[in-house]
């Protein structure tokens, strides 16, 4: 009898030893980039969709990030609001935007530098609100080469304009725009297109025209750039990045 109640009384006691980690989620804001998509838009990939096999059965990913959207419209069409009301202690919101918010012509998207930023700042102190963590992301950049064959600035005004808004609320912060060129660099002018939406006509039906995409990502793409966004968080020495998920060993 004594041997049966000593084992029930020693899982209690690992119990305490090693308390449950409280379930969180991870929420991502932003445009396209991250999106997921739909089957028509297919190998058309957002990162966010390859984002969500990082994590163990602690985290939840919401990707609330939606096609064209800038920080105007996100707010506007309550997007934004989905993400304040759900989120709770503990939790982590990644925002990345700037692809819209600097397109002049669309009006409905464009955001002025200083409403931008404004936005930028709304966005982290209300996470903060809900003792959430905000993490701030320059825009992933776009492909594109110079003559030097060297991978260039596509968002150079509002990726500064992240930089400085991460200083001012020291927030955490990953660069993604000189990381993704980094990573373009890499794989060279011709060869980084294998990372893109690019597609000869006839190669896929649902682009019977074919597709010269230089902002969207395919599977691999995505991947890669999802993984660059990974090793930054690990990078943060943050908590969350003890809840990726460590296959068993082999036997």
């Amino acid at each position: 009898m004594k041997k049966l109640l000593f084992i029930p009384l020693a899982l209690l006691a690992l119990a305490f030893a090693f308390p449950a980690k409280k379930k969180i989620k991870i929420f991502l804001a932003g445009d396209s980039t991250i999106s997921i998509k739909e089957t028509k838009a297919y190998p058309e990939t957002g990162w966010g969709m390859p984002f969500v096999q990082f994590w163990d059965s602690t985290v939840t990913v919401v990707n609330r990030a939606k096609n064209g959207r800038s920080t105007k419209t996100f707010l506007n069409e309550g997007l934004w609001k989905t993400i304040y009301d759900e989120a709770t202690e503990g939790d982590y919101v990644i925002i990345q935007f700037g692809h819209n918010d600097e397109s002049v012509e669309k009006k409905e998207r464009y955001s002025t530098p200083d409403t931008f930023k404004m936005n930028l700042v709304r966005f982290i102190r209300e996470t903060r609100e809900k003792k959430a963590t905000p993490i701030l992301l320059t825009p992933v950049s776009r492909r594109k080469f110079d003559k030097e064959n060297l991978a260039v600035e596509t968002h150079k005004e509002y990726s500064a304009l992240t930089r400085e808004v991460a200083k001012e609320q020291n927030v955490l912060f990953i660069d993604l725009d000189e990381k993704s060129r980094a990573l373009y660099q890499q794989f060279g002018p011709e060869h980084s297109k294998l990372l893109f939406l690019q597609l000869q006509p006839g190669e896929h039906p649902n682009y019977p025209e074919g597709k010269n995409d230089n902002t969207h990502f395919n599977e691999l793409g995505a991947r890669l750039i999802a993984q660059l966004v990974l090793k930054e968080l690990k990078a943060l020495n943050i908590e969350l990045t003890e809840r990726i998920f460590i296959p068993p060993a082999k036997k």
